[in-house]
């Protein structure tokens, strides 16, 4: 049998459960296996027990945008981080990277340049 209360779905959503558990024992299910699929239809379909009280609050809408933006902004500064010139990003990056971009800024002699001659003339390209 599923754990938990059921006091705190409504009606409706115990009728659904209901004729849920009644097309699987239909099917040839097992009541025990019925019942909790049937619960599990409706916890995903409406989120569980609604009435008040019920496990988990409501967010309002204007909460959800307010996180989203919130999320976005520490999203944004995370980002920001190093510049990709700065020293300490360069030294990171792998030569093959490093490479790339002494190409795409037509450093001369990069092909036989070491990983710290290519970070060097980049720092000052």
């Amino acid at each position: 049998m599923p754990r938990g209360d059921k006091d705190k779905y409504t009606d409706k959503q115990k009728r659904k459960a209901e004729h849920i558990e009644e097309s699987y024992e239909h099917k040839g299910v097992p009541k025990e296996q019925a019942e909790a699929r049937a619960w599990a239809t409706v916890n995903k379909q409406s989120g569980g027990g609604e009435k008040k009280g019920g496990s988990g609050k409501a967010t309002s809408t204007s909460e959800k945008k307010t996180a989203r933006s919130d999320s976005a902004k520490r999203a944004a500064k995370s980002r920001q981080g190093h510049s990709r010139t700065s020293g300490s990003s360069l030294e990171t990056q792998t030569k093959q990277s490093l490479m790339k971009e002494a190409r795409s800024k037509d450093i001369k002699g990069r092909s036989t340049m070491t990983k710290a001659q290519l970070v060097e003339a980049l720092k000052h390209a």
